[in-house]
């Protein structure tokens, strides 16, 4: 594939609101995870809140769209310029010649939660003021970013479980070789909800700790909301030495079980081999790997094999959701800016909560932060149902 550019890029999680707090909170190995006390739930978990999506308003004009998940939209595209630098590229370019990828799992859900609450006791009615086209669905985020953008260029939400925001860069990359589009805004959002809290808890996937990926007590995982957006596009001839590019994607779908991950890691083993493939790149280029490592027994299991199946036990590897808390849909996007952070800053992430790595697994997980020059990153991100994908990110220089 040809190598795409990302020209701008922004995330927010429990971490850190913009680029800049996310990396203080990974230099000093800084965890945002904290024990649920979101909305009515009681489970005992910790998890990965957003300070201020609450009190985050959107722009009158936009009254409709109110929801928690595109409250959490506005937050990150107001941090690094990124709303300027996507209307300057509009600008330069066409609003038509612009297009909109975003990932998410359950949207606005929440939304829809607080209206079964105000249903009419009698009817059973749901409130008159519920918009489910500009809440809940899956659409909202995209087409909100969109006119946010003030953007008229193809819009698409991609919902495929944890591989969505990911997978959404595969998407923009295909429009992008086509020729349809001149940029893209790819990005992920989800918010937190009580369907996704006490769903995951019901599947005995929730850690009462803060999750500890590749730990020998490792037992679920924590979940957590966040957004991110890049802005990509072809790359031109001349770049800056600090640049960062997208070099390959490798999709796949073993389709093992709806929410097991093949024990072998047969899928993410294929979804890596591809987005190498896609990069002309070998195993030993790969600096450092970001790992799914979601914290859970068979995640983590399967994943350290496909792992060293491709790469050996040499590459150092890391899981940021003990940081950030697994994000779901926004995953991919919110590690996409992470792994680039990584690349500009010479930093290889050092998993946190994790106190003895378990000595079955054989990836070379790194527990400390190693600073080191870092050119080129790959990215898991992976999914219920076999969903499965890598991205690579490389330094222009």
């Amino acid at each position: 594939m040809t190598p795409q550019l990302l020209e701008h890029f922004t995330a927010t999680s429990c971490i850190g609101t913009g680029n800049a707090a996310m990396l203080a909170s990974l230099m000093q190995q800084r965890s945002g995870l904290k024990h649920c006390a979101f909305e009515t739930v009681t489970i005992n978990t910790h998890i990965g809140e957003v300070p201020g999506v609450d009190e985050q308003s959107l722009p009158q004009e936009f009254r409709t769209f109110d929801c928690r998940n595109n409250r959490l939209a506005e937050l990150a595209l107001q941090q690094d310029g990124f709303l300027e630098a996507v209307q300057t590229a509009a600008a330069r370019c066409g609003p038509r010649r612009v297009g909109v990828f975003v990932g998410t799992s359950t949207a606005g859900v929440m939304q829809t939660e607080l209206a079964y609450r105000d249903r009419d006791p009698v009817s059973g009615a749901l409130p008159a003021s519920f918009e489910y086209a500009t809440t809940h669905n899956s659409f909202s985020v995209a087409d909100y970013v969109r006119q946010r953008c003030g953007l008229q260029g193809p819009a698409v939400a991609l919902s495929s479980a944890c591989a969505s925001s990911a997978k959404a860069f595969g998407s923009a990359r295909r429009m992008l070789e086509a020729g349809l589009i001149d940029v893209a805004v790819v990005g992920g959002t989800d918010s937190l909800c009580l369907t996704t809290l006490y769903g995951f808890h019901s599947l005995q996937l929730t850690s009462a700790a803060p999750c500890r990926p590749f730990d020998i007590a490792r037992d679920g995982i924590s979940i957590a909301e966040a957004a991110a957006f890049v802005l990509l596009r072809r790359a031109p001839d001349n770049l800056d030495r600090d640049a960062v590019l997208l070099l390959g994607v490798g999709e796949s779908s073993d389709a093992f079980h709806m929410s097991s991950p093949h024990p072998e890691g047969l899928g993410a083993r294929r979804a890596m081999q591809s987005a190498l493939a896609a990069a002309a790149l070998d195993p030993a280029d790969i600096d450092y790997i970001n790992l799914h490592g979601t914290g859970t027994p068979s995640n983590d299991r399967s994943e350290s094999q496909a792992v060293t199946s491709v790469f050996g036990a040499t590459t150092p590897c890391s899981s940021t959701k003990g940081a950030t808390g697994h994000t779901l849909g926004a995953a991919g996007a919110l590690e996409a800016v992470i792994s680039s952070l990584s690349i500009r800053n010479g930093l290889m992430p050092g998993g946190m909560h994790t106190n003895r790595i378990d000595p079955t697994l054989t990836a070379h997980y790194i527990r400390e932060n190693k600073r080191a020059p870092v050119t080129r990153v790959l990215s898991n991100s992976f999914g219920f149902g076999g969903t499965n994908c890598s991205l690579i990110f490389g330094s222009a220089g």
